[in-house]
């Protein structure tokens, strides 16, 4: 596990080293924050800083770190490579200055931000992303957790009923009722989950894939060869789904995610100094980057070096195996999706008490996703109508929208046989399409400043590139070769950075 633990340390400098590069770049002072001058009891309600610490990292993780990041294995110890470079210079860079940007616009929303510094026309258009997204994440978080805990008592519509009522709850309660009190719990058992896990992985120090063996991953696929068949499934996935762009992608949460700038907000307008900035944006990212490093390296062990056949009871070995050489025959990957994987192995690895966390992780923390989402869009809607937010029948009148369309896709979800994969493959586009909106944002706000705008204009190339080469070669869009995307990549890239020195030239001409 070298990969794992260089990784690890890797983390852990780039907070303290990085993160603070990036804090003296932004350069937090002692103005008065948002909830200084705004309090308001609902919204703008000043928190300590490690309760806010905790709200930000499960606002942001849910399970994109967990599922994302077991999926994202699927492509090789690239995801390795990824999660780490991705999280330092990227996500946490990214969650930092949203945030921060945010606490100097009073909280602002990221439409607000958008609209400010890229334009009216591009605000307009982040505003329905945004709202959209947030619709999205409402809906796709509330399907999978009925649906695990219908497997322990009631019915799926009973649940989806008793979550969506506590989505309406939360999305309406002054922030320190519902979600100061109860997430920092959550919190918690998602950490202790990861280190416990982590403990496990050290003690058990498997052999797996190093990021030097990327490209070459032959002698593990044939470690997986069954009777002649290819249990693993790699290769045929590999096939479908490009590293570039799709691992990019499939790996959000954990490395870089644009839904964590409509969160930052939520946040921002609760913090008591633009000190904290750091340990609750920076930080809250590379601890979601710790858990999604740990997960990863999880899927490495289940999948390539055959933890399979450990942390599953002899009867669903030989189950898995009987199906395999058939005409329908799952191979690993189809036939064990990150959901199951997250319950096997806290399971087996835990027993009673990992069954318990396996719970917390897949069902509290996608609904804890869920609803801070639609008080974003609330929050998002109401600023731009100019809605005050003090009284509850004015949160439920800009709410009551946004729960019904909510409402509305999830029942088109539960009714279409493959409606959560079609809904979670759009969720997963948007929300980096999220993140290349607010990498401008602060690209162009850095530059306006004078300030060194290179450690986002880099971000900004990157994630431009990816998203747009996704809808070129993605088998969920218009999956043309993956030869194009050699090509479209610097294609895109170019074009992005022509516009932006374009931009700043005549920005500097207007100002001489």
């Amino acid at each position: 596990m070298i990969s794992f633990l260089v990784s690890f340390v890797a983390l852990v400098m780039g907070y303290f080293i990085y993160g603070s590069i990036v804090e003296r770049v932004f350069g937090p002072d002692d103005r008065d924050t948002p909830v200084k001058r705004l309090a308001d009891g609902v919204d703008y309600v000043e928190l300590p800083m490690w309760k806010i610490f905790m709200i930000q990292f499960l606002n942001i993780a849910g399970t994109g770190p967990i599922f994302g990041a077991i999926m994202g294995m699927w492509f090789g110890p690239a995801a390795l490579l990824w999660i780490v470079l991705g999280c330092i210079f990227a996500g946490a860079t990214h969650d930092y200055l949203s945030g921060m940007l945010s606490m100097r616009h009073d909280g602002g929303s990221l439409p607000f931000l958008v609209g400010k510094y890229l334009g009216g026309i591009t605000q307009r258009v982040m505003l329905v992303l945004v709202i959209a997204l947030m619709v999205m994440v409402g809906a796709v978080f509330v399907y999978s957790p009925a649906i695990i805990l219908s497997g322990f008592s009631g019915t799926m519509t009973m649940w989806i009923i008793v979550i969506f009522i506590y989505y309406i709850i939360a999305t309406l309660l002054p922030i320190d009722k519902i979600i100061g009190k109860i997430y920092p719990l959550f919190a918690v058992s998602l950490i202790f989950m990861a280190i416990a896990l982590m403990v496990v992985l050290v003690v058990k120090m498997p052999s797996l894939p190093e990021v030097w063996e990327i490209g070459n991953m032959e002698r593990w696929q044939t470690a997986q060869m069954v009777d002649g068949t290819d249990a693993l499934g790699v290769v045929a996935f590999l096939q479908k789904n490009p590293i570039f762009p799709c691992l990019f992608i499939t790996v959000a949460c954990g490395a870089i995610s644009g839904f964590h700038a409509t969160q930052s907000p939520l946040m921002a307008r609760c913090m008591a100094s633009e000190r904290l900035g750091r340990k609750v944006f920076y930080g809250s990212m590379i601890t979601e980057g710790f858990v999604a490093l740990i997960w990863a390296t999880v899927s490495s062990y289940f999948f390539y070096a055959g933890g399979w056949r450990e942390v599953l009871p002899a009867e669903q070995v030989d189950a898995f195996l009987a199906q395999l050489p058939g005409p329908e025959g799952k191979t690993l990957i189809q036939y064990f999706g990150a959901p199951a994987v997250v319950k096997i192995v806290c399971t087996g690895w835990l027993g009673l008490f990992g069954g318990v966390l396996a719970v917390l992780g897949v069902v509290a923390a996608p609904i804890t996703s869920g609803d801070t989402a639609l008080r974003c869009a609330r929050l998002i809607l109401a600023e731009k109508f100019h809605v005050d937010q003090r009284k509850v029948p004015y949160r439920l009148l800009v709410s009551l929208p946004v729960f019904l369309c909510a409402f509305g896709l999830l029942m088109w979800q539960v009714g279409n046989p493959d409606g959560f994969n079609v809904l979670w493959q759009y969720f997963g586009w948007a929300n980096q399409t999220l993140s290349v909106f607010t990498l401008w944002t602060i690209t162009v706000y850095l530059a306006i400043k004078g300030k060194p705008y290179w450690i986002m204009l880099l971000p900004s190339l990157l994630m431009t590139a990816v998203c747009i080469t996704f809808i070129l070669v993605s088998p969920q869009c218009l999956a043309l070769p993956e030869s194009v995307a050699w090509v479209t990549a610097p294609v895109v890239t170019i074009v992005a950075a022509v516009w932006f020195f374009m931009w700043k030239s005549r920005r500097k001409a207007t100002e001489e």
